[in-house]
């Protein structure tokens, strides 16, 4: 396992989102020809890092992350869809396709849905803001609450044209917006619908998303490392045009929110905007795919 070295504290990340917050955003709008990128300059790995998680659970930790564990020694009975960070960063679960929750650092564990009669396999894990919670939702776009999560809707009795892929809470934790392979977009709480992709003939299936720092946009990424914004998501530059060794399945954007990383399943790792490359097991040989990438 690759570690990290210390973690910057808590003080220090409230000053960096503090920061953060008075940068001015650029308004981007989905374009059916090509998007022209944003241009800012990379951040360092001093003050950035991700991690990283295979189908069984091998978790690497990259820059300012530290590994807090995984279940590499005793590899999951069922394969791992997901991942996601405390708030402090010093934590994070994994969530595997029938539902069971594994947590390491200073995740609390909460609950799971691996007792439940599921209709369809999970396929993502969301937290709260507080982290003192978390959604898990399934590729029906059923939805089940755990800790401070509160509910505010689902598509699980609805027919969908494809399946959900993941979940992104808003902001403030009052809602959040599913995700459909299409790029179909549907919004639950106080959740804006900003666009989406439903209606356009993608080369590749949608796998995620991320919401922006002020909470009024988001992007979808696609599995050819396609990148789609919508609201005040900025683009900064996509893989979509570039021929792959395996497909992208993660995104995650940096802490000030103007770049992003893209992890592909081979765990190799994609860098646009300011997001540093901090490291990738891209060259080296996996027992089992990358399936998450998040944020320290």
């Amino acid at each position: 396992m690759i570690s990290s070295t210390t973690a910057p504290s808590r003080r220090r990340r409230r000053a960096r989102a503090a920061a953060a917050g008075l940068a001015a955003l650029t308004l981007s709008v989905l374009a059916t020809g090509p998007a022209s990128a944003e241009h800012t300059s990379p951040g360092t790995c001093s003050d950035e890092g991700y991690y990283v998680t295979t189908s069984r659970g091998q978790v690497t930790a990259y820059g300012t992350a530290v590994h807090q564990g995984d279940a590499s020694a005793a590899a999951p009975a069922r394969p791992i869809v997901g991942m996601a960070n405390t708030p402090s960063g010093e934590g994070y679960w994994l969530v595997d396709n029938d539902g069971g929750v594994l947590r390491y650092g200073d995740a609390p564990q909460l609950g799971n849905a691996s007792a439940l009669n599921l209709n369809q396999p999970v396929v993502g894990i969301a937290p709260t803001p507080t982290g003192d919670g978390y959604w898990i939702v399934a590729s029906d776009g059923g939805v089940f609450t755990y800790g401070d999560a509160d509910f505010y809707g689902s598509t699980g009795s609805l027919r969908l044209n494809q399946p959900v892929v993941g979940l992104i809470p808003t902001n403030t934790g009052e809602g959040y917006w599913l995700v459909a392979a299409d790029g179909g977009i549907f919004s639950f709480g106080n959740a804006p619908f900003y666009g989406s992709t439903g209606d356009l003939r993608l080369n590749k299936p949608v796998i995620g998303g991320s919401v922006t720092r002020t909470g009024n946009g988001y992007r979808l990424i696609a599995s050819d490392g396609g990148v789609f914004s919508f609201g005040d998501a900025a683009f900064y530059g996509s893989l979509g045009d570039i021929v792959l060794n395996q497909p992208i399945t993660g995104l995650a954007d940096t802490f000030g929110g103007n770049g992003y990383w893209l992890v592909a399943a081979d765990g190799g790792i994609f860098t646009f905007g300011d997001a540093p490359f901090c490291g990738s097991r891209g060259g080296a040989p996996l027992p089992a795919p990358t399936v998450a990438i998040t944020r320290y």
